[in-house]
């Protein structure tokens, strides 16, 4: 029986890792050195999806308007670069799965909005070779990042595969638009960052509620 994917294609932050309190401790240590008031976990959580850049816009009082806002996301990306392994964990059965299905022979990558470094940093530190093409933010060299498609397209060109054939896993709206923009069927993932019934909003193909579910859903 052919499958109807062969590529899998994972957002990382609330898909694949649970980065949120790494995440969370170096905003507020960003905000507090730079005297601004600290945020909650929830509010992080409701910040985070579309890059650190605009992690930082939402957690700054001022925004980006602020005169010091590029040392404060300077310093941010520095100690978060330093800090992003004390708490982050793989969540549970999502290694077992890339296992299952790195055996299965499913072509696989990370495609992120997290700056590069840190998305392949924590790639190896996870995942080791499980996922073998890791790609992050790197506007800078004018690819665009999520929701446009061009780092799903990059993953997919060094990955030899289609959009045909291909399946984008997330947790969030910048996922589903991300999957649409590129043409590419959705699975969307109730453990991460959103809510489930904002999840289903946004029309993906199937839900995920546990990452075994992922593998149910790929063999259908």
């Amino acid at each position: 029986m052919s499958r109807r994917y062969d590529t899998v294609i994972f957002d990382l932050d609330g898909t694949l890792l649970n980065t949120l309190e790494d995440l969370a401790d170096g905003v507020n240590a960003a905000l507090k050195h730079f005297g601004r008031p600290e945020r909650t976990l929830d509010e992080v959580r409701q910040f985070v999806g579309n890059g650190v850049l605009n992690l930082m816009d939402r957690a700054v009082p001022e925004g980006k308007e602020a005169k010091d806002f590029q040392a404060i996301y300077e310093w941010f990306k520095a100690y978060y670069a330093a800090h992003s392994e004390v708490k982050t964990r793989a969540y549970d059965g999502i290694p077992e799965l890339l296992k299952q299905l790195q055996a299965e022979h499913f072509k696989m990558a990370i495609v992120s909005n997290k700056f590069h470094d840190a998305v392949c940093q924590l790639s190896r530190c996870y995942f080791g070779e499980l996922l073998p093409v890791s790609i992050g933010e790197n506007e800078a060299a004018g690819i665009r990042k999520k929701p446009a498609p061009d780092t799903v397209f990059t993953a997919l060109e060094r990955l030899g595969s289609t959009v045909e054939h291909a399946v984008y896993i997330g947790d969030s709206e910048v996922d589903a638009a991300t999957a649409r923009n590129a043409g590419m069927d959705c699975i969307l993932v109730s453990w991460g960052f959103r809510e489930r019934e904002l999840l289903a909003s946004y029309d993906p193909v199937a839900i995920a509620d546990q990452p075994s579910d992922i593998w149910e859903i790929l063999n259908r």
